[in-house]
């Protein structure tokens, strides 16, 4: 609502709306600060194992969807293809993923993750991992709902934003 719109509403209704925006925006907030934490998190991850960001962002992505062509790989991860064939030759130097013949189209390659490789990754993140599940046990099932499925809005948001600005490429 603009200030002109609330001048015809309650101040009981005002401060409801009042009580909403700040919610909204600690809630923004707490995105943002998750964001930063996350970020630190994984560069601190890169530097224990010798990989940069979109390095892990690659190997997260084929953990999750793999394996994949490199060309769907760059699609995923936002990145020019001869960008992604650097990536793709350091994490295959480091053992952490493999090329292989499509077994679709033996003409074709994908890659995908070598796991035993990317349990190292996961033993990085156990601390992270044993926080969360501590703090999801204290939330009842319909919570963790609400909370899924507000995750999954704002997923889905970033992606269309992230979409956007990469038709404006």
């Amino acid at each position: 609502m603009n200030p002109e719109q609330t001048k015809s509403v309650s101040p009981q209704r005002r401060e409801e709306i009042r009580q909403r925006q700040r919610a909204a925006n600690e809630v923004r907030n707490a995105l943002r600060e998750l964001r930063i934490q996350l970020a630190l998190l994984n560069y601190r991850v890169g530097l224990q194992v010798g990989l940069r960001d979109v390095d892990l962002d690659c190997l997260d992505i084929l953990d999750t969807s793999g394996p994949l062509s490199p060309s769907e790989l760059a699609r995923r991860a936002g990145l020019h293809p001869a960008t992604l064939t650097g990536i793709l030759d350091r994490l295959e130097r480091g053992g952490w993923i493999v090329r292989e013949r499509d077994p679709n189209d033996r003409r074709a390659v994908v890659v995908r993750v070598v796991h035993d490789r990317y349990g190292e990754l996961l033993g990085l993140y156990s601390a992270m991992s044993r926080s969360m599940n501590k703090i999801l046990s204290d939330y009842s099932d319909e919570q963790l709902e609400v909370i899924a499925d507000f995750l999954r809005h704002t997923v889905e948001a970033g992606r269309n934003a992230t979409e956007g600005l990469a038709s404006e490429d």
